[in-house]
Order: C-alpha cells, then sequence, then structure tokens
C-alpha cells in the first residue's frame, strides 16, 4: 500500500534504508521511540537521543570551565528549551525529568572544579538559590536594560509543559483540497503553542 501510495506521486521506497518491525517490539525515528505495550501506544524521545543530548550538553560545560556562569546558563537554556519543545508533545516527563537530574550533576561537578579551596557549602550558596519549595536552583545574579539585578536561573523540564498531539482525522490527507483549511489550522495552532519566547532577561543578554 506504501509503494503503491508512493509511486502515483512519483517516489519510492529505499530498501537499504526501510525496515519492517513488530509494533510491540518498536522502533525509532527521528529521535523518537514508538512501541506499543499491551494495548496502548506509547511515543517518548528514544535512548539515543536522550544520551546524544546529554552528550552535547557535557561538551559544552566541558569547554567552558572559565566561562562566566550567566553565559554558561544562556547557552544551555538555548540547547535544553529546543530539544524539550521537540519533544514536548509525547510521553517525556520521566525522560526531562531525568535531563534535570544529570545536568545538575554535571553542573556541580563543574562548580566544585573551579573552586577547589571552598567547602561544598559555599559552592552551593554561590551557585544554587532556593525559590519556595524549590532547592537547588543554578542560577546567576544579572544586570537587566534597567540596570535592575535579577535571577537568571538553568531552564528545567518543569518550564516545559507537556502538551499532547491532537491526531489527524482518519480521513484527512493533505492531498485532498478538501482538507487545504483543516491542515492551515492546524499549522496555525502548532506555531502558537510551540513558539515559546524566551525569558527577556535571556533577550537581553544576547544581545549584549
Amino acid at each position: 500500500m506504501v509503494r503503491a501510495f508512493l509511486y502515483e506521486r512519483g517516489l519510492e521506497l529505499s530498501e537499504e534504508k526501510t525496515r519492517i518491525s513488530h509494533i510491540k517490539d518498536g522502533f525509532n525515528f527521528l529521535g523518537f521511540n514508538i512501541r506499543k505495550y499491551g494495548t496502548k501506544l506509547i511515543i517518548k524521545p528514544s535512548v539515543e537521543s536522550k544520551k546524544h543530548f546529554l552528550g552535547n550538553i557535557r561538551d559544552i560545560i566541558k569547554k567552558n570551565k572559565t566561562a562566566k556562569t550567566e553565559n554558561l546558563i544562556q547557552i544551555i537554556n538555548l540547547k535544553t528549551r529546543g530539544w524539550m519543545n521537540y519533544f514536548c508533545h509525547v510521553v517525556s516527563k520521566e525522560t526531562f525529568s531525568s535531563i534535570d537530574c544529570n545536568i545538575f550533576k554535571s553542573l556541580w561537578k563543574w562548580a566544585l572544579r573551579r573552586h577547589p579551596n571552598k567547602n561544598t557549602v559555599w559552592v552551593k550558596d554561590k551557585y544554587f538559590r532556593t525559590q519556595g519549595f524549590r532547592h537547588w536552583i543554578f542560577h546567576a545574579k544579572v544586570l537587566t536594560k534597567d540596570k535592575k539585578l535579577t535571577n537568571l536561573d538553568l531552564i528545567t523540564a518543569a518550564h516545559v509543559a507537556i502538551k499532547r498531539h491532537v491526531k489527524i482525522r482518519a480521513e484527512a490527507t493533505p492531498y485532498d483540497p478538501r482538507f487545504i483549511d483543516y491542515f492551515e489550522q492546524r499549522a496555525r495552532i502548532k506555531v502558537r503553542n510551540c513558539v515559546e519566547k524566551p525569558d527577556s532577561i535571556e533577550l537581553g543578554l544576547m544581545k549584549a
């Protein structure tokens, strides 16, 4: 059926890139793992995608051993926001929490290496703060455009809401003119939900 559908449009499957997998075994596609557990289909970030992202973040931290704290936070926030926005429509909460934990461990080691002669309490007070019931918030004191001192916090999973994907209507296809308005409306909603405006303090740092 897939071959016939593609053939009408001048396309064909690549045999060497095509693999047939049982849905209960699952498969990875574009960073997602798609697999059926019992009667429930679950889509979540693949293990490989998570490892690649964390490897990238660790490399950034290692390459910025002497960087200003606010600059390091800005770089990591840009990477983290993009990665989490990409996966925020699937079952990602557990993965996001694991990402937070791993980044925290890397930043804690980064902070300790910068101050080998200071004790852990001093390091904690310098780089981490508490707000309400949230503890160990990695942050930096920065000046806003109007010269006010404020906190620039590291983005965590709590900053990115899980937004479930709305299934496409069964009869809808982008090749049928009757559904042009339907897909345009879906596209507008997707843009509105996914485009997350960075915090004003980060915008100020980026322009500085």
